[in-house]
């Protein structure tokens, strides 16, 4: 499919100097918060608002082209239906306003019948739910056959449960049609569950672009590491450096971390919760604190433990099994251990 390039695309109300590459076929998940540019950034490719820098589909620019020859599939938040048209006049309005006349009746049936939509084809939009709105916006999308998708938070109308089946579907779709697409997001599991790729979108900054697994273990700014909600995040100074190791300190507390031989003085540490081992015994190892467990919240598939070692509060993650067979009880004593290698200093 397509290839899209964008170098130091701004636009005068948020966007600034956007650099980015997504490859052909692949999914790439754009996350940010309200107002971050996310929907600016796909009407900016889409060719409907204004912008500087230049925008290139397998090599080739795209600047001066208009929205209707830009062959894009574009599907709003709000889905845009026309409420006067039926499900089947929906989903042919894109090949009737791009001309292609002779093949409108055959691509309209074949969608349809992807979409599972048939019985509906006579309905308007007042008639239908948020999944069946959702599926007829995707069909009219891609109608036109477009070289891209762009999907502006496409499940943050649905219902819960609707939600679920549409992520599935739209992930098989997007599989099955090999499309270049840009889904923008505010919601992490999102990420987690269908992205291959994220960008960190914040006020009109690209943070940070690559798998999140990567992002969570090294984030580069604290607009990252404020958006994804990271824990365990503490400001330290260097005490001593040894070889491949150093020992940091920060609020009475010394640890042991990896040396990688860059400055970390006056740095802040990063400990991801499910890298902080809970146990009732001291374990033989660096890194090992006496606290009380202060606070625990469940989850659909683990816990969250915090955990005070001094006056310092650690946050810990483990799977829910585990919790509930280790029968902790508030304000118990426990052994936090953190190994030298899961502290990021960033």
């Amino acid at each position: 499919m397509t290839e899209i390039q964008l170098r130091d695309v701004s636009n005068k109300y948020i966007l600034k100097k956007i650099n980015l590459t997504i490859s052909s076929k692949e999914l790439f998940m754009v996350l940010g918060p309200s107002g971050a540019g996310k929907t600016t950034l796909l009407k900016t490719i889409a060719g409907l608002v204004s912008y500087e820098g230049s925008i290139f589909f397998d090599g080739e620019p795209i600047d001066y082209l208009p929205p209707e020859e830009r062959k894009v599939g574009y599907v709003p938040q709000d889905f845009t239906l026309f409420p006067h048209m039926t499900v089947e006049q929906n989903i042919a309005y894109g090949l009737r306003v791009g001309k292609a006349f002779s093949s409108i009746h055959s691509r309209v049936e074949e969608l349809l019948d992807i979409f599972s939509l048939r019985s509906l084809r006579n309905r308007y939009p007042k008639d239908l739910s948020g999944g069946e709105k959702q599926r007829v916006a995707i069909a009219r999308a891609l109608a036109i056959q477009p070289r891209v998708l762009l999907l502006d938070e496409p499940l943050s109308n649905l219902d819960p449960a609707t939600s679920k089946y549409v992520k599935g579907w739209l992930q098989s779709v997007i599989k099955e049609f090999g499309i270049t697409t840009l889904w923008v997001t505010h919601d992490i599991s999102e990420v987690e569950e269908l992205g291959d790729r994220v960008g960190i979108l914040y006020n009109g900054v690209l943070e940070q672009v690559g798998k999140l697994k990567e992002i969570l273990s090294s984030p580069k700014t604290n607009n990252v590491i404020d958006l994804l909600g990271l824990q365990n995040i503490f400001k330290c100074e260097v005490v001593k450096t040894d070889g491949v190791f150093s020992e940091v300190e920060f609020q009475g507390i010394k640890l042991l971390t990896l040396y990688d031989g860059e400055e970390i003085e006056n740095k802040k540490i990063l400990i991801h919760p499910q890298d902080i081992v809970i146990s009732r015994e001291p374990v033989k190892m660096f890194n090992v604190f006496e606290g009380i467990l202060e606070e625990v919240s469940e989850k659909i598939s683990y816990a969250h433990l915090k955990v005070k070692v001094n006056d310092v509060i650690f946050t810990s993650e483990l799977p829910l099994e585990v919790y509930r067979l280790m029968n902790l009880r508030i304000g118990e004593k426990v052994f936090i251990t953190i190994r030298p290698r899961a502290i990021k200093i960033i």
